[in-house]
């Protein structure tokens, strides 16, 4: 829909020129609204705060220049091609950014009918995942590990809790590669990911999407956009699934809405409220056990158990609930055309209680006939014992961070700076199930049989008394500085510095009927810094060369806990160097990017066998190529496609009962790409197909087998039954139904979803 022009009367307090995507800024005399971030900043950037032309005018602030709304906010919804991004902070253009940027747009999620971030991130190459312990995911970029309570980002703030995170709200998905502490603090050795939540537009413009598929699947999606004044706006979108099945064994029923509003858009003062909440009641395909061909078979020769990948041997009452709130404030403080200052604060409570549990084949004394299991005596009454593990946690945080962005001339130099300050409180709460002997309940769980998959059976998991097991809460802040500096027509400069401080203690208690049997506390306070370097060579305005180096740290208590072992230990740190390019088509349709890396853990951390405690003894690599092709061929056949190779990629220094030194490391797959692309076959109708695949790879800790590579084919059509009113689009998801491991454990896997359809009704009104 066309972006409305509004004209506010002459005599309205904020005086605008007649262009409606142009906004003078007010006398300086004028009152600016400065709240917690200018007034956090207002001591120590002064200086950066004024543009020369403010410095020589007292009486007035260089004009405020916005873009119309729809446009910039919008920039990925209609396309799969986007030219910048928040990721780094401030605004930029992707080729003012040395490391490399992958965007994941709307329009890409929509036309692939991406519903989950985990399904999003296999959008972009050079990812994969393992299925832990608890049932959460870890993510993998470059061999290293993103991990999920300390590397995604929701609009440049950490999102650190674990939940299955849905896309109903996102307007896109940006993934920067590489280290990244100097601008996000620990973790980010193999680089970040940042959700962009929707945002509230200068426009009424809604639409609601109804989806049909295999396995009884429902989907109701809402995005409301409402305009309630001259530079006001309101932005409703809400969800509601269920499913019988997600196609890899789990049933769905989740419900979320996140409302957003924002006033003085485009002004001097610009303000945004808003809160978000998602809560998910899904059922949980824990994993499937790894299976050898015959007794006889090296360990090598483990492969994936022979069964739809819709397959479920778990316990109807397995599942995995939690929520997901958080509110967050936002004010942006434009000083001129050049400088603004944007602070956010977010607090947010989440709450998990997952009751699902391992899946592994009986001993072979309790087999038919007394055999081990392997895939020649695999039968339909080969015996499955079903395991217990339970993950019941909550978790408290609250963010503030101010970011600083201007651009200026100093001694004869064209800079581009971004600065600024931040602040983290965060608690986790663990709780644990009470045994019988402590006066609790110990559930058994009947066995069941290959051949009797999704039978039914039943416990009743509250009758699980549950105490806490232990808390984890640290306070961290963090203060940072980046220079672009242009010091030629066609060479840049970047140097950035970070600084962090963080406390963190973990109290331990022991379990007992009456009250705590034991307490252990451990306590650890980290102080570092970081730093990022680039240099940029533009010889056009479609040609961006770059040379970069970043470091990057892993505290101890990444994951919200410490032991005696760890407690001691220093951060690991970590090192990238990336040569790369972004290259424009001719006709500005076409994006390419390119990037040759190199990845370093420098001192990762073992344990000790003799002394038990965490040493810094470990080192490993991974090198390798990217490239990424984004934009339209022809103005009706548009492309993506993501690629990634890792050539070289091994464990330099290992320590006893680690991966093991000179191999190479878990989880990195030599080649990986994800490709798709559509065709508009006449003005109503279009339609799509693309392909995901990567090689072999081993699980974690490398037992020594490994999962095979694979290939998988997805389709799209979509017809414009009524012009820019009813839209219908089918969607076909692993056309040949190929089984494949998707997430990986060394004792289990995660299959991916097998053929699955969807039909999908969008109206907009």
């Amino acid at each position: 829909m066309a972006h409305k022009k509004t004209r506010r009367p002459a005599a309205a307090h904020r005086h605008r020129t007649p262009a409606p995507s142009v906004a003078a800024a007010p006398s300086i005399t004028d009152k600016a609204v400065l709240p917690l971030g200018a007034m956090m900043f207002a001591a120590s950037m002064g200086a950066f705060a004024q543009t020369p032309a403010a410095q020589g005018d007292e009486k007035t602030l260089k004009p405020v220049i916005v873009k119309a709304d729809a446009e910039r906010e919008q920039e990925g919804k209609n396309t799969l091609r986007t030219t910048t991004t928040r990721i780094g902070k401030g605004k930029q253009e992707l080729r003012d950014i040395p490391q490399s940027v992958t965007v994941v747009t709307e329009k890409l999620m929509d036309d692939r009918k991406i519903d989950t971030v985990k399904e999003a991130l296999k959008m972009t190459s050079g990812i994969t995942f393992l299925a832990a312990e608890g049932g959460e995911e870890d993510v993998r970029l470059r061999g290293f590990p993103l991990n999920t309570t300390g590397d995604l980002f929701i609009d440049g703030m950490r999102d650190p809790a674990f939940y299955d995170r849905d896309t109903f709200n996102m307007d896109r998905i940006e993934v920067l590669r590489g280290s990244a502490s100097m601008l996000f603090g620990r973790g980010s050795t193999g680089g970040a990911v940042n959700q962009v939540n929707k945002q509230a537009r200068l426009l009424d413009e809604s639409q609601i999407d109804l989806t049909l598929g295999s396995h009884q699947y429902r989907r109701a999606v809402a995005d409301i956009n409402v305009k309630t004044g001259e530079d006001a706006a309101l932005r409703i979108n809400a969800m509601r699934t269920l499913a019988d099945n997600n196609g890899a064994g789990s049933s769905l029923d989740k419900y979320g809405f996140a409302v957003d509003y924002r006033w003085g858009i485009g002004t001097r003062d610009e303000f945004e409220v808003g809160y978000f909440y998602l809560n998910n009641s899904n059922g949980m395909n824990y994993g499937l056990p790894w299976v050898r061909p015959n007794s006889s078979s090296p360990v090598s020769a483990t492969t994936m158990l022979p069964a739809d990948p819709k397959s479920y041997w778990g316990m109807a009452s397995d599942y995995n609930k939690g929520t997901a709130g958080y509110a967050t404030f936002m004010h942006t403080h434009r000083f001129s055309a050049d400088t603004e200052l944007v602070t956010k604060v977010r607090k947010g409570d989440f709450e998990r209680d997952q009751r699902a549990g391992t899946v592994r084949f009986a001993p072979a004394t309790l087999q038919p006939g007394g055999q081990a299991v392997t895939l020649a005596t695999l039968n339909p009454n080969t015996v499955i014992n079903r395991g217990t593990n339970l993950k019941v946690q909550n978790m408290e945080n609250l963010f503030a961070q101010s970011d600083l962005s201007s651009k200026f001339e100093a001694l004869g130099f064209k800079h581009e700076v971004l600065t600024g300050v931040d602040f983290a409180w965060e608690k986790k709460i663990v709780r644990g199930a009470l045994s019988a002997a402590q006066g609790g309940v110990t559930l058994t769980k009947p066995t069941t049989t290959y051949g009797n998959t999704d039978d039914g059976a039943w416990v009743d998991e509250s009758l699980r008394k549950l105490r806490k097991t232990n808390e984890f809460e640290a306070i961290s802040g963090g203060i940072y500085a980046q220079d672009l500096i242009r010091i030629t027509d066609h060479w840049k400069l970047l140097g950035g510095l970070r600084y962090d401080a963080m406390s963190g203690k973990y109290d331990v208690f022991g379990l007992s009927n009456t009250n705590v049997a034991s307490f252990s506390k451990y306590e650890q306070a980290i102080y570092k810094w970081s730093q990022r370097y680039g240099v940029m060579y533009q010889p056009s305005d479609r040609h961006s060369f770059h040379l970069s180096y970043a470091t990057s740290f892993n505290t101890s208590g990444d994951t919200y806990s410490y032991s005696a072992a760890t407690v001691d230990t220093p951060p690991e740190k970590s090192m990238n160097l990336e040569l790369g390019a972004k290259i424009d088509s001719a006709d500005r349709r076409m994006s390419t990017r390119f990037a040759l890396f190199r990845g370093v853990k420098l001192n990762e951390r073992n344990t000790d066998p003799l002394i038990n405690v965490a040493v810094l003894s470990g080192k490993r690599h991974a090198t390798g190529f990217e490239t990424d092709v984004i934009g339209k061929i022809t103005p009706r056949w548009e492309v993506y496609g993501s690629y990634t190779w890792i050539w070289d990629a091994e464990i330099d220094k290992g320590a006893e009962g680690a991966e093991g030194q000179g191999r190479r490391p878990s989880l990195i797959p030599k080649h990986q790409g994800t490709l798709w692309s559509t065709y508009q076959v006449t003005e109503k109708l279009r339609v799509g197909a693309g392909a995901n695949g990567r090689t072999k790879m081993t699980p974690n800790r490398n037992p020594g087998w490994y999962s095979d590579g694979y290939v998988t084919y997805d389709a799209m059509a979509e017809y414009e039954a009524i012009p820019e009113r009813l839209t219908l689009k089918a969607n076909v998801i692993n056309l040949s139904n190929k089984l494949y491991a998707d997430s990986l454990y060394s004792g289990h896997y995660i299959p991916g979803f097998g053929r699955t359809y969807y039909l999908t009704a969008s109206v907009k009104f």
